[in-house]
């Protein structure tokens, strides 16, 4: 499948994935992540439920706090 991920086309193995099995793929390691999904938020306890198809555009986004 064909999806954007982080503004980037990317190619993924099946016609489709959790946010979660996706995250994992990609290795993204950083505790805090705001994740999307065609624009609309997924919240943490969802990803293991939302599913990213063909043609979706998906944000994973490192939360980073500072001073």
């Amino acid at each position: 499948m064909n999806i954007i991920l982080n503004n980037r086309p990317e190619t993924i193995d099946g016609k489709s994935i959790t946010i979660s099995e996706l995250i994992i793929y990609k290795n993204y390691t950083f505790r805090l992540l705001v994740t999307k999904l065609n624009g609309k938020l997924v919240k943490r306890d969802e990803r293991d439920k939302v599913m990213v198809n063909d043609g979706d555009t998906v944000e994973v986004l490192h939360l980073i706090s500072g001073g």
